[in-house]
């Protein structure tokens, strides 16, 4: 039960931040000492000066250089929500907090562009096209103006003035783009889809190399090893492995794959290509090969403690009734001891999934839009580096020159790690029960 608390406690906490994050906020406008401040409330607390401040998220970057500003409340003057105000998304320096008036082509005003609908017609025509010369006009609460080419502007809205149908609709847009597109803004904005198809494929790649071999090893350790000091010392190096630091085995893969095997490869294979390497750097192959020694010893241990839990008259029971050795491993201890593997690799796969330590030695990186899959010939490139959900929270968190607007971001990534690592393992957990059940209904 405390376990289930705390998991509920830790969803709380980040998923509640994570679900609002692409709520389209309410914009106010804010008199205070004269000067008019037009952003987003983001949270309130209290002033060193007595009662209370309020963070208002200001954007507009490249005129402020900050994302946000305070003000005491003691200070306020006046507080409205203009309903003409703009929300403008950009693909560089964040939002723009404004007021849209007009549209600019070469010098001469667009005819009707002071409409806000114009703006609309014309951002889903022409933001595709890179030499566009149409510019969007903006002025600011304190009267600056600003322009922005057309294909800078991902998308704008007016908060004020949307209905709660509008509002859904902009969130699940927002919803998917970050599923399906990459990321931009130093990661702080835009998609996910590198880094969860990253991540997934990386899992993937661990556990086809780290479960077969650690359950044969477990078997063969349980059922035909002799007890001696060679086995002994065996097991215990494979219960030292792992408790060994994840950052041991980043280094260990950077000098065992990269800098051995894969520049082996390279002078073998791809000689034509050096200095420039091909398989001698990191990539999502390596990463994979890395995670999966490294969750190795977990799978070992849990296929022998789940073979030597089954009572050895089953065995003498299947050898008495004339079965061989092979057939009452395959027929009778696996189908037995298949629960207590797959809890194996379920915790394999919750270990591996969240690793970051690892990767950023063997493949990971900030960003990589070609993904290790498509629809290039030779379709499979394991050769190259990828995103992951744990190193993209890590950048965020700690190389963002902004953390304050990244921190929307870096709930929802977190929270999508989590539910990933649920996803699978509850997958794991699923195919466990099932199979604990079916074995359950055929000894009855």
């Amino acid at each position: 039960m405390l376990i289930i608390f705390k998991m509920i406690v830790l969803f709380y906490v980040i998923g509640s931040r994570a679900v609002v994050a692409f709520w389209p906020q309410s914009v106010v406008q804010i008199q205070a000492h004269g000067k008019k401040h037009l952003g987003e409330i983001v949270q309130s607390e209290e002033a060193l000066e007595g009662g209370k401040r309020i963070q208002l998220k200001v954007g507009n970057r490249g005129l402020y250089g900050i994302d946000f500003r305070w003000v005491n409340e003691i200070d306020i003057q006046e507080i409205h929500s203009p309903q003409d105000a703009v929300t403008v998304e950009r693909q560089e320096f964040g939002n723009f907090y404004g007021f849209f008036t007009g549209l600019v082509h070469n010098g001469t005003e667009v005819q009707n562009s002071k409409d806000i609908e114009t703006l609309t017609s014309i951002l889903s025509s022409e933001k595709e096209k890179k030499e566009t010369e149409v510019v969007a006009v903006f002025v600011t609460a304190e009267g600056t103006f600003k322009n922005i080419p057309i294909h800078e502007i991902v998308r704008f809205y007016q908060p004020n003035k949307m209905h709660i149908l509008e509002k859904l609709s902009y969130y699940f847009v927002r919803v998917k783009e970050l599923f399906f597109e990459n990321p931009r803004e130093s990661n702080t904005e835009g998609g996910l889809f590198p880094s969860i198809f990253g991540t997934v494929l990386m899992v993937f790649l661990m556990s086809i190399s780290a479960f077969p071999f650690g359950v044969i090893a477990g078997i063969y350790l349980r059922e035909y090893a002799k007890d001696g000091m060679i086995i002994s010392t065996i097991r215990v190096a494979i219960n030292n492995l792992a408790g060994i630091p994840s950052i041991v085995y980043g280094i260990f893969g950077l000098g065992f794959f990269i800098y051995g095997l894969g520049s082996s490869i390279d002078e073998i294979f791809f000689s034509q290509r050096l200095p420039e390497p091909t398989f001698g750097t990191g990539g999502i192959l390596w990463a994979s090969l890395t995670l999966g020694i490294m969750t190795l010893p977990v799978v070992i241990v849990a296929t022998e403690e789940a073979l030597s839990s089954i009572p050895k008259g089953v065995r003498d029971a299947s050898l008495a009734l004339g079965a061989t050795r092979f057939q009452t491993l395959t027929k009778v201890l696996l189908p037995m001891s298949t629960p207590g593997i797959m809890t194996g690799f379920v915790l394999a796969i919750s270990r591996a999934t969240g690793e970051v330590a690892p990767l950023m030695i063997t493949g990971a990186v900030k960003l990589a839009p070609d993904l290790p899959i498509d629809g290039q010939w030779p379709f499979f490139h394991f050769d190259r580096k990828f995103m992951h959900l744990g190193f993209h929270v890590y950048d965020i968190s700690s190389q963002s020159p902004n953390i304050e607007a990244a921190m929307p971001m870096l709930y929802v990534t977190a929270t999508l790690l989590l539910f990933i690592v649920l996803s699978l393992s509850g997958s794991a957990i699923l195919l466990r029960n099932r199979m604990r059940k079916k074995y359950k209904v055929g000894a009855i």
